[in-house]
């Protein structure tokens, strides 16, 4: 039975960071193939998964869904959580991989686990350990060699895909770190479901996304159907599956995928090209990742 479920846990690990790798590469073929906006993809599927994600929970959890609002400290932090984690953190990510594609996208969202150990490190007032040390130089080497492909002098990857890149790990931090002991007291879906939906009904305000001009056709339905069940709701139910069976870290290191996944996809659907440079670079980020998650149990978190 232990075989089984540990069979089952690494199967679901795994298909969830596939399935965040594709859906990745279906966005960049929303934007580089169809001409759709970045903001308004974000607030479809932030609204749309959302709305999956809580409804699939009201019928596990009813206490939990309707109880978290009459927590006063718990409803604050969803809020936080929501708007400056979850919010930022998929636009960023989107974005950057409007400006570059959904491999480079990825690993450099990835580094929010390297500024996770940096504050784990200020916080406890201690330097990092042989391991930590060694994925933070890895961290840098990856973004260095992503960056400039080994030129002191030029940079190859777009200004844009850099910002976007970092912010999105930037945000990937932030929404680590900010729901504090929430996931603790609350199931993760049940957190992920409303945080989704408050950002992406701060987002669609924010950027007035009824006023976009949208007119898909069936391939841009298609995508964006993709993204919202496969990419979100299916993805992060399998990880979670995943980590239920094998626990945080292992779940994480198999989740792993998705970057590999990723650049996959893109190299053999949309022709993207990698140099050598890049590859060794995303290399370097997953290997940082695959440390990272090995010391201690990660949180569970949406990308």
């Amino acid at each position: 039975m232990n075989g089984q479920k540990t069979l089952r846990g690494t199967v679901c690990a795994i298909l969830g960071g596939v399935c965040w790798g594709v859906s990745g590469t279906v966005g960049q073929y929303l934007f580089t193939q169809k001409g759709i906006d970045s903001g308004w993809l974000t607030v479809v599927r932030m609204l749309c998964a959302g709305a999956i994600l809580l409804a699939a929970a009201a019928l596990r959890y009813p206490r939990e869904v309707s109880g978290i609002w009459r927590d006063k400290k718990a409803a604050r932090r969803l809020i936080l959580f929501a708007l400056f984690g979850l919010l930022p953190c998929q636009y960023a990510y989107l974005e950057a991989i409007r400006c570059s594609n959904s491999a480079t996208a990825t690993v450099l969202q990835y580094l929010g686990q390297a500024l996770v150990l940096f504050w784990a490190c200020l916080k406890g007032r201690r330097l990092p350990c042989g391991k930590e040390a060694l994925a933070l130089v890895l961290a840098l080497g990856g973004v260095f060699l992503l960056s400039t492909h080994g030129s002191f002098t030029a940079l190859y990857l777009a200004p844009g895909a850099l910002f976007w890149g970092m912010m999105a790990a930037l945000a990937l931090f932030l929404y680590t770190t900010l729901p504090g002991k929430l996931l603790e007291t609350y199931p993760a879906p049940v957190c992920t479901g409303y945080g989704m939906l408050l950002g992406g009904i701060a987002l669609c305000l924010l950027l007035r996304a009824w006023t976009y001009e949208v007119t898909p056709d069936f391939v841009t339905v298609l995508g964006v159907a993709e993204i919202v069940l496969v990419g979100t709701a299916a993805a992060f139910t399998l990880y979670l599956q995943g980590v239920s069976d094998l626990g945080g870290v292992k779940a994480s290191l198999f989740a792993c995928s998705e970057p590999v996944s990723a650049a996959l996809c893109a190299g053999l659907w949309l022709k993207t090209r990698f140099a050598v440079e890049d590859i060794a670079g995303m290399v370097m980020i997953i290997l940082m990742a695959a440390l990272l998650a090995l010391p201690e149990k990660k949180k569970e978190a949406l990308r």
